[in-house]
């Protein structure tokens, strides 16, 4: 039953929601390995061993949010604020240029410093600087009028976690205040906009079961988003869900291999997530199908206090030597850093 359902995502590229969660519920490691080696010749064949790096810059950990799993929720007295200037922006993409980065990924909490205005003048001066490279936004809900602007002033991509794609579910992880229905209308507002858009959600939050995680790849099946970033539920110690379990590495690559053959184009992160909660977790990801890794170019002072869960990794290291451990992690495996822009190859 289980190798006929993987048969029929192969071909398909699709299955029904009870057959989703049947997959979930029934895999074993014989499975997951059979969905690894379908998902790796199916990124072969469109990617090569190509893994695209984008420059992750953190330009804030201020948020008016207060998501219970998020460890800069908006009430958490124990967080350390900071906020980059658009210098100091400009001078880590500077940075990553030098090191070969053609893709920088600006992400922060829900900061309202950060207004229209500002974001684009810095989108402006970032592109000026740097018109070969493309340009990721991950900072939130928005106004479609926003998105827009943004959009206008250069912003190439958005990346925005879904978180899961279950109503009652989303409502556990997040204050009343916050709106799935919201959440949802910014990512058809992006994707009319033009935008390259990224959806995702996390592996083992808590209250999570096989059928909402069988909603979630109902979902990606069905906006096919051009990025689609997953990673484990890792709880932070000031949160609400601190004494919750973390997700698990087996069950986040099963996932990415059902995702790479959902949509097989799809530009999927191995996440520094992974990475925290197995030291080989970005490796093992890759393995399962993903393509992308995102280093850290924020300055060094400030990459602690960007804790949006426990123990998070890359928080001491340089730009270079961040970039230089993963190409080194990279090619033990068989796979080699390009530092392209790196744009989804459609159409397929």
């Amino acid at each position: 039953m289980i190798n006929a359902l993987v048969d029929k995502l192969c071909a398909q590229h699709s299955l029904e929601e009870a057959e989703y969660a049947r997959l979930i519920e029934r895999r074993t490691d014989e499975t997951a390995s059979r969905l690894a080696q379908r998902a790796d010749a199916v990124r072969r064949d469109i990617y090569g061993n190509a893994v695209f790096v984008r420059g992750l810059i953190e330009i804030s950990n201020i948020c008016k949010n207060d998501c219970l799993y998020c460890g800069i929720r908006r009430s958490n007295a124990n967080c350390s604020r900071y906020r980059l200037t658009p210098e100091e922006i400009l001078d880590c993409a500077d940075e990553g240029y030098a090191l070969g980065f053609r893709t920088f990924v600006l992400q922060g909490g829900e900061d309202a410093w950060f207004t229209d205005e500002r974001l684009c003048a810095l989108l402006t001066a970032l592109k000026a600087r740097h018109p070969d490279c493309a340009v990721t936004l991950s900072l939130g809900e928005r106004s479609r009028a926003s998105y827009a602007a943004l959009r206008a002033a250069g912003a190439d991509r958005y990346l925005l976690r879904h978180e899961t794609a279950d109503r009652a579910h989303y409502e556990t992880l997040h204050p009343a205040e916050m709106s799935y229905d919201n959440r949802m209308r910014c990512l058809r507002d992006l994707r009319e906009l033009g935008y390259q858009v990224g959806c995702g959600f996390m592996v083992g939050s808590p209250y999570q079961t096989a059928a909402e995680l069988a909603k979630d790849l109902k979902f990606i099946e069905t906006f096919r988003p051009d990025m689609c970033g997953i990673g484990p539920f890792v709880p932070h110690h000031d949160t609400p869900f601190c004494g919750e379990s973390a997700g698990t590495v087996e069950l986040t690559c099963f996932l990415l291999s059902v995702i790479r053959l959902i949509y097989p184009p799809v530009l999927l992160p191995a996440t520094t997530a992974l990475g925290t909660i197995d030291p080989r977790g970005r490796e093992k990801g890759i393995l399962a199908g993903a393509n992308v890794v995102m280093p850290n170019l924020s300055p060094v002072s400030v990459r602690k206090k960007y804790e949006l869960y426990d123990n998070k990794i890359c928080t001491g290291e340089e730009s270079a030597q961040c970039k230089n451990c993963l190409n080194d992690r990279m090619r033990s495996i068989g796979y080699e850093i390009v530092t392209d822009r790196g744009d989804i190859r459609k159409p397929y």
